[in-house]
């Protein structure tokens, strides 16, 4: 049986220094890093899976997480801390999932995890190929795939060639701020989504979800009430002579129930390889935000629209059998409304990330 087992690993690490300005602009030397294992083997007649994802990013950039500016705010030691992107888990996911065949054409999956991702959203960002080189998560992460750390998850599907329907109920409780426990004391299944994927041919994913998250009450800063998301999302991989070009499109939304408010989100980014050596990318977004996202106190509108343009480059110094080590940079300007001026200082803010990347090969082996 042992020797039936196929296997694969992949993960990528960032050592970056980031600098923001501003009034509320701040700087780290931290990492940001990922490493995910998926191991399969056939079992009655279907194909029967074991999936993890890990972080150490608790240590490397602190519970606190690393700047970014305009991002919603996070709780943290009892309190609330502003303009920082959170850690992820220790353990991301902790998944099984079993595949057959049912008619034809047609199969079936199920998605059982004490830690893993619902099906609402795209894919996650840190494993979106037009995000390949970036470290930083987008403006939109918290209407667009921020549920792609949930304890508590049930998916099941059905799939063709080109296309899969599924359905998922989840714990819609938020992580809290300590990054190395698995929340499942208390924990319910009392959220619930869908999502539909299309993918008329290699180079195109098309998908549109909507979901129905529960109240959450597991911190301060991420207590909120009902509400329903919807997204959609398309992304374009693009193969070259030269590399690869990916480029996705996200449009997200938040609708509290029964307050009739709709936050609303818009990503394009975009990542294009040549020569084995070079990357430019990109990310422009659009996002909303509420002041209690930003953590404001003072006359501002119940809505705030900020921009954010960002590019960069990253070159390829070394490549081999243990990693590929790309150095880089990121430069982003942050587009705000003239209400947020007497609390940043600035209508448009700057920010720098410069980092080296390791990039260990996509591991695939059957035992």
């Amino acid at each position: 049986m042992l020797r039936r087992w196929d296997v694969m690993i992949h993960g990528t690490v960032f050592g970056q220094f980031i600098r923001e300005s501003g009034v509320r602009g701040n700087w780290q030397l931290g990492s940001v890093n990922w490493l995910m294992a998926r191991a399969e083997h056939p079992l009655a007649g279907g194909t029967f899976g074991l999936r993890t994802m890990i972080s150490g990013e608790f240590l490397t950039v602190t519970r606190a997480g690393y700047p970014e500016l305009l991002q919603v705010a996070e709780p943290y030691r009892g309190g609330t801390i502003t303009d920082r992107m959170h850690p992820h888990e220790l353990i991301g996911e902790a998944a099984v999932t079993y595949q057959h065949a049912v008619l034809g054409g047609l199969g079936a999956s199920l998605y059982l995890a004490a830690a893993g991702e619902p099906a609402l959203g795209p894919v996650a960002y840190v494993h979106r190929p037009s995000a390949e080189h970036d470290p930083i998560a987008p403006l939109g992460h918290h209407a667009e795939d921020d549920t792609h750390e949930r304890f508590g998850v049930a998916t099941i599907g059905f799939f063709t060639t080109h296309a899969r329907l599924e359905a998922s109920a989840f714990n819609g409780n938020h992580p809290d701020d300590v990054p190395t426990n698995l929340e499942l004391a208390g924990a319910r299944l009392n959220s619930f989504s869908t999502r539909v994927t299309v993918n008329p041919s290699p180079e195109w994913s098309i998908s549109a979800s909507a979901g129905f998250i529960a109240p959450s009450s597991s911190s301060a800063a991420h207590a909120h009430g009902a509400l329903h998301r919807y997204v959609a999302a398309i992304t374009n991989v693009q193969p070259r002579h030269d590399g690869l070009w990916a480029t996705t499109l996200v449009w997200g939304a938040n609708a509290t129930v029964g307050a009739g408010e709709v936050l609303h989100s818009v990503l394009l980014e975009t990542n294009r390889e040549w020569d084995a050596r070079h990357a430019v990318f990109g990310r422009f977004e659009y996002a909303s935000r509420t002041a209690e996202e930003l953590n404001l106190v003072g006359s501002v509108s119940e809505r705030l629209h900020i921009g954010v343009i960002a590019v960069g480059y990253a070159r390829r110094v070394t490549a081999g059998h243990a990693s590929d080590v790309w150095l880089g940079g990121r430069a982003t300007a942050y587009l705000l409304p003239n209400q947020l001026r007497v609390f940043y200082g600035a209508q448009v803010l700057t920010g720098f990330a410069a980092f080296v990347q390791l990039s260990p090969p996509f591991v695939h082996h059957s035992m």
